[in-house]
């Protein structure tokens, strides 16, 4: 039968199951284009059916090549609800009615399919409680080198092809094991660095400068070493973890994939690893130049010279006091730091890359989704509304770390004794009225770049989550909400030092923010004014 110059069978409802369907379409070249003889072209293969389904107009994302092979091999593979509705335009001959017929025939298929996989399992699962004492059948040679019957081959091999991916490996640093494990070792790492503070003394140590102010300058006083590693980025890895597996083992599997676990988890796969060059990219960044190039020229030239227009804190209180501390224990001491900080910051940048390919995931699912139920579509934005808090917390987290980096650095080139004082004067200064008369000292400060790279970067992680599941109508209020806290938050940032009273402007965004780790759509603070407004009424 011809239908829009194609081959057209009609569903035939005998109750076979997808694979049986599938074997018998395919082999009559149904949806295939007629010839210009007027005959078929000839059977389905999988080149030629994953051709076709990438081509259709409304279809964005396209079909992998071994996910079609999957259908062609005698296997208990199945098909996901997404595909199912691209392989129905192609039986269908992009006839609507047809179209819908096929989908439904195609979906019963694969129902059936399910149903006989479960009872299958079931069986083999009863004989193997009857038969609990017969020992498995020796191993042999060639057992271990082939892969087993029952694995889809197409993937097997495509696992054991692959070797050493660091971007599987940094998504699997935050997906496998324990939550606890990465933020405990980030908390660990930083203690072990305090308590070799306190062995080498100078975990609290003053200085004098030269315009004769004496300056706290010790490893505990300073928050970029000490709070942001011990508080904001285990804070930040716990909150990227908790939406990765959220969306890795729940939300992805029910929204995008509800039909195959496996292709599910293989889809994600293949998804983290196209980030593979940013990844590399952000590793050599954080290594060779955060970290190894900013030790030589910040620590290790300035200690062996005696030189350098830096700022003295406690990777440089050798120059002025060697006393305290002696150069080669300070370069023993500041190599590790700035090993262990740019392995930090690494995967700090890695939790960025996985929240950026979280949010382009559900972004290409949404899309996908148009002829999915509503309910569905609902299911789909309570998702994107949860990733959406999970990013606000993570970018807050983010922004909170520049501040702490950049406070700390402008801190070093200020008039102040130690850093809690400093603040305090500011905010006296701004609600009394007097003057510090400005810093004695210009230094050159690699942290204030710094600061401003993870601040931007985490920013642009959130604009680019907002952008994209941002269109619903339920999520603009709290996405208004969260937008303003970000902005208020990275204001204060770009404003500190830069006039007398800085501090009360990022004390009010520091307090917003950390309210807004517990309420990120500030529900409950609206809910209480809303009440307030009610009884004055």
């Amino acid at each position: 039968m011809e239908k829009n110059g194609k081959i057209f069978v009609a569903p035939p409802k005998d109750g076979s199951d997808f694979k049986e369907l599938f074997k018998q379409l395919a082999a009559a070249g149904a949806g295939r284009p007629l010839g210009s003889d007027g005959f078929p072209q000839g059977t389905w293969t999988p080149e030629l059916l994953a051709e076709a389904i990438s081509q259709i107009d409304s279809n964005r994302i396209g079909v992998d090549l071994r996910t079609v092979q999957l259908w062609f091999q005698e296997n208990e593979k199945g098909i996901s609800p997404s595909n199912i509705r691209w392989l129905a335009r192609i039986f269908g001959c992009d006839d609507p009615e047809a179209t819908s017929e096929w989908q439904m025939e195609l979906s019963a298929a694969q129902a059936r399919l399910t149903a006989k996989r479960r009872d299958s399992k079931k069986a083999g699962s009863s004989t193997a409680l009857r038969v609990p004492d017969m020992p498995p059948p020796p191993m042999t040679v060639d057992d271990q080198t082939q892969p087993a019957g029952d694995l889809p081959q197409g993937i097997d091999a495509t696992r054991r092809r692959q070797g050493f991916s660091l971007a599987r490996i940094s998504e699997a640093l935050f997906s496998h094991g324990s939550p606890l494990n990465l933020p405990a070792s980030i908390f660990a790492g930083a203690s072990a660095l305090g308590f070799l503070s306190y062995i080498v003394g100078i975990h609290s140590a003053t200085y004098s400068r030269a315009d004769g102010v004496v300056k706290q300058v010790g490893f505990l006083w300073a928050p970029n070493w000490t709070f942001v590693f011990m508080v904001l980025l285990p804070l930040f890895f716990a909150f990227v973890i908790e939406l990765l597996v959220f969306w890795k083992h729940d939300a992805r599997f029910r929204l995008v994939a509800p039909g195959d676990r496996v292709e599910s988890d293989d889809a994600w796969t293949r998804n983290v690893q196209a980030y593979s060059y940013t990844y590399w990219a952000v590793f050599l960044i954080c290594v060779l130049f955060a970290g190894l190039f900013q030790w030589i020229g910040v620590c290790l030239i300035p200690l062996i010279n005696g030189g350098g227009n830096y700022a003295i804190d406690w990777g440089k209180l050798a120059i002025v006091r060697p006393e305290v501390i002696s150069v080669p224990m300070t370069i023993v001491f500041t190599g590790l730091a700035y090993l262990y900080m740019c392995l930090c910051f690494y995967l700090f940048f890695a939790g960025l890359i996985l929240l950026h390919t979280i949010v382009h995931d559900l972004w290409r699912s949404e899309e996908a989704s148009t002829m999915r139920p509503v309910e569905h579509r609902r299911q789909g934005g309570e998702i994107g509304l949860r990733v959406m808090r999970g990013i606000f917390r993570c970018t807050v987290l983010g922004v909170l770390v520049a501040i702490c980096m950049k406070v700390q650095s402008s801190y070093l080139s200020s008039n102040g004794g130690d850093i809690v004082t400093w603040i305090a004067h500011d905010m006296s200064s701004a609600l009394y009225e007097r003057h510090d008369g400005g810093n004695s000292f210009s230094y050159r400060m690699p942290t204030h770049y710094s600061s401003l790279l993870v601040a931007i970067s985490t920013c642009v992680v959130f604009l680019y989550g907002s952008i994209r599941l941002g269109a619903g109508r339920r999520f603009r209020v709290p996405l208004w909400r969260m937008s303003a806290v970000v902005g208020l938050l990275f204001a204060s940032y770009l404003l500190i030092d830069a006039f007398e009273g800085f501090s009360i402007l990022v004390g009010v965004g520091v307090l917003l923010a950390t309210y807004g780790l517990f309420d990120p759509e500030f529900r409950r603070w609206r809910a209480s004014e809303l009440g307030s407004n009610q009884s004055v009424s």
